[in-house]
């Protein structure tokens, strides 16, 4: 069976790299010539709106998936007229605008903070008179890892993100001073098996994910299960299949929906060394129409995402428990180019772990600058 994956990064190669044991084959389609999946497999290159292009890419493939959420929503119809795709183009819609995103999640039952969605500068200051300050204002669509939003904490603030983001639709939202932030991570066959990944706990800086711990225990175990069945819930309305991931902040207890991805995320890459079946595999067998593997966590884990600049092989080496995983990419200030994941074996301790934990971050914060 032939996969085609609509982006060529990281996501994707990492997709490869966990399927080609299963015997799957894979076809990557990207704008750059040097996009780093094209280093495991074969690389197709062109413009999203070139349809003779992308039938080719299409040509031979037995199903189609993605990996970043960005591609036209309209492309993706295109293809699913003549190809099955999954997730397919709904979710898509969905994900692409943090309107539409909010809405439906809310309707499937996840709870979510204060909302509302800004078309002009009147319904602007009518939303941050009626959300109130803070607030925090973001692009409806194309915003990723801080682009595209920022925090208003004064009237001359929110005036400045108006002149700065103003051009395209808004959202304002409730600034919430959550507690963590939480990632729940699901992959759903085509036949409705879907199972959930460990909470993750996640820790950002400047807006871009910097460490993502498995194994967290949400405060209240009923909003823990609520939320778990409501986004099962999404998934099943949207007919998906693959991995999906989803961000909730948990203020006392509660668990309010940030945002979803419809595709493997950089939140879970800890399960590619710490779960008895990683997200990468386990989004392969979904869209193939293979049964579902164990998502079981085997060890604690904890991931490190390197930024702009990779350290080298030899001080990682150094680091007890240490899984490196370098994308191919161009270095390149706020660019994701690696991660590293710590694993406790059974023979090493608690604090050896949290030791290599500590100099695996501070191997990652001395690089990135």
């Amino acid at each position: 069976m032939r996969i085609g994956i609509l982006g060529g990064g990281q996501l994707a190669r990492m997709m490869a790299l966990a399927g080609t044991p299963l015997g799957l084959r894979f076809r990557f389609f990207d704008t750059h010539a040097d996009a780093p999946a094209g280093h495991v497999g074969e690389l197709h290159v062109g413009a999203f709106d070139d349809h003779d292009a992308i039938d080719r890419f299409c040509n031979g493939c037995d199903v189609i998936t993605y990996e970043f959420e960005n591609i036209p929503a309209h492309v993706v119809e295109r293809i699913e007229r003549s190809h099955n795709v999954c997730p397919g183009s709904h979710p898509l819609r969905i994900g692409q605008d943090r309107i539409n995103e909010k809405n439906f999640f809310k309707s499937c039952g996840v709870d979510t903070h204060d909302f509302l969605a800004v078309h002009d500068r009147a319904s602007f200051d009518a939303a941050i008179r009626e959300i109130g300050l803070p607030a925090v204002i973001k692009t409806t669509r194309m915003g990723y890892d801080g682009k595209g939003q920022g925090v208003a904490r004064t009237a001359a603030e929110a005036d400045a993100l108006w002149n700065a983001l103003g051009a395209s639709p808004l959202i304002v939202e409730k600034f919430v001073k959550f507690d963590r932030e939480l990632s729940a991570i699901a992959v759903r066959a085509s036949s409705g098996d879907i199972r959930f990944y460990d909470w993750t706990h996640n820790t950002h800086h400047n807006g871009i994910l910097r460490i993502s711990r498995a194994g967290a225990t949400p405060a209240d175990p009923a909003a823990a299960t609520t939320a778990r069945e409501s986004i099962a819930t999404a998934m099943a309305r949207m007919n998906y299949v693959g991995v999906m991931a989803v961000e909730l902040f948990e203020v006392n207890g509660r668990l309010l929906f940030n945002e979803s991805a419809p595709r493997v995320h950089n939140s879970s890459h800890w399960t590619m060394d710490g779960a008895r079946c990683g997200q990468f595999e386990n989004h392969c067998r979904a869209v193939a129409g293979l049964a579902l593997g164990d998502v079981a966590r085997e060890h604690d884990c904890a991931m490190v995402n390197l930024i702009s600049r990779l350290p080298s092989i030899d001080s990682i080496a150094t680091i007890q428990g240490a899984r490196v995983h370098f994308y191919g990419k161009s270095e390149r200030a706020g660019r994701k180019v690696g991660h590293i994941n710590i694993v406790r074996h059974i023979d090493m301790s608690y604090s050896d772990f949290e030791q290599s934990l500590a100099r695996a971050t501070k191997l990652a914060e001395d690089t990135n600058t």
